[in-house]
């Protein structure tokens, strides 16, 4: 049963965001570090769309997706990370209710955008390998930006919903968020009603948008191990399998933690472990993206060599 506060108590303006310690000298190291993880993150997805864009050669399907895949990493850090930085040296952790707002509406969409997303990479790796042939023409232009026309679309679309649920809550009590940035369940837990059933909805929620896409996916890897095996050539096999082998390690750090936090029983709620996980689907699989897609990938070696090379001719 709701309970609805009475009409004498003040509403929340504002939220204060704990974050991570309230010792000054463990914020400056946490800064440093939190700094040059965000730093490193913005650079390595930036350099990957630049090379895409200027290389030619990398104006492919496959190539396409990574582009926009390292443009929702960028934006997706940039969410949280910049005023996480700036609350760690700052005497105010503030937010507004209209600012918490914002930032948990976007954090949402462009997470369940990367869950949507992730399916169409997997897709874009099904067709590459098991119809090979026809891989160009299955995934034309018009079908390339469709489908992720379509993932922005859904993310932004389901986390309305998400955001509009949590924050419609009466929030009249403490303000205190135990946690980095305004993340829906830490947000809730502050409410003076009971939450029941919203979390019952946000639940539902986050089953369409965590395993319905794994599901796809791994329906995807099944083919596509079906058609791997088929190959009779052992340097076949291995050529086929690495190029899944990057999407496969992308897809694991993101949806593992993901899944620990919105799948999770409310039972086992630990709001610093929480912030923990929440910190490595958010700032780290930003960071690991660029570099097991660059690590792995001879085309985007050779188009970083190649600006290099123009670069130098160009002084």
């Amino acid at each position: 049963m709701w309970m609805i506060p009475e009409q004498n108590q003040s509403w929340v303006s504002e939220f204060i965001l704990i974050g991570f310690s309230s010792d000054p000298t463990t914020n400056s190291i946490l800064f440093i570090v939190f700094l040059l993880i965000y730093l490193s993150s913005v650079l390595g997805n930036g350099l990957i769309i630049l090379l895409v864009c200027l290389d030619t050669q990398l104006h492919t399907p496959m190539y396409f997706f990574l582009c926009t895949l390292s443009l929702l990493d960028m934006s997706y850090v940039t969410t949280t990370m910049p005023q996480m930085l700036v609350h760690l040296l700052a005497h105010s952790q503030t937010i507004s209710f209209a600012g918490c707002w914002l930032q948990m509406y976007v954090f949402g969409a462009l997470g369940i955008t990367e869950c949507t997303f992730f399916v169409v990479m997997a897709y874009d790796r099904y067709v590459a390998i098991c119809y090979p042939l026809r891989y160009t023409v299955i995934l034309n232009w018009g079908l390339c930006i469709r489908l992720a026309a379509g993932s922005w679309i859904c993310g932004f679309f389901s986390s309305l919903l998400h955001t509009f649920f949590t924050m419609s809550l009466p929030y009249c009590g403490p303000n205190r968020v135990n946690h980095y940035f305004c993340e829906g369940p830490s947000v809730r837990s502050l409410a003076c009603m009971d939450t029941h059933l919203i979390e019952m909805v946000d639940f539902v929620l986050s089953v369409f948008v965590v395993v319905i896409p794994i599901s796809l996916i791994v329906a995807s890897y099944i083919r596509i191990a079906m058609a791997i095996l088929k190959i009779k050539s052992t340097q076949g096999r291995c050529k086929a399998f690495s190029t899944c082998a990057s999407h496969l390690t992308v897809v694991t750090f993101f949806y593992a933690p993901a899944t620990y936090i919105y799948l999770r029983p409310n039972s086992s709620y630990s709001p610093e472990r929480d912030k923990q996980v929440s910190l490595f689907y958010n700032a780290f699989t930003a960071l690991l993206n660029p570099v097991v897609y660059s690590l792995r990938n001879k085309d985007i070696k050779r188009a970083f060599l190649k600006v290099m090379g123009h670069s130098r001719l160009d002084q």
